[in-house]
């Protein structure tokens, strides 16, 4: 069974940028489609988005918030997903989770393995 651990979260100013990885454990990480979410203060989690399993589609949630902005890859030699950031902002502050679907269908999941978040703090 795979496992998540998230790194590359700290405290960044508005219009940084910051890339975010998700490493995972085992040998099946290609069979895994792979998504993230966030989760800010006081909010539900949301989606942001996913990628296949080969890394050659990905979708992003068509909330303006992240559009334009984000961008997932995923490494499969390096067992590695990817959440690149640009041009952050105050609302980008939240607590981002990678999620892996072994039976997910790309999109939307399910999601059944979860990090255990890293957390991304955007000051103004």
């Amino acid at each position: 069974q795979v496992q998540l651990v998230e790194s590359g979260g700290g405290l960044v100013q508005a219009g940084d940028s910051l890339r975010l990885s998700c490493a995972a454990s085992g040998r099946t990480f290609s069979s895994y489609v792979m998504g993230w979410f966030r989760q800010a203060p006081g909010k539900e989690r949301e989606f942001v988005g996913a990628i296949s399993r080969s890394g050659g589609s990905t979708y992003y949630t068509d909330s303006d918030s992240v559009k334009g902005r984000f961008t997932i890859s995923r490494d499969n030699a390096k067992n590695t997903v990817y959440l690149q950031m640009n041009s952050l902002n105050p609302e980008d502050t939240a607590v981002y989770y990678c999620a892996a679907g072994r039976f997910a269908i790309f999109p939307h999941g399910p999601y059944d393995l979860w990090g255990q978040g890293t957390q991304v703090t955007v000051s103004s």
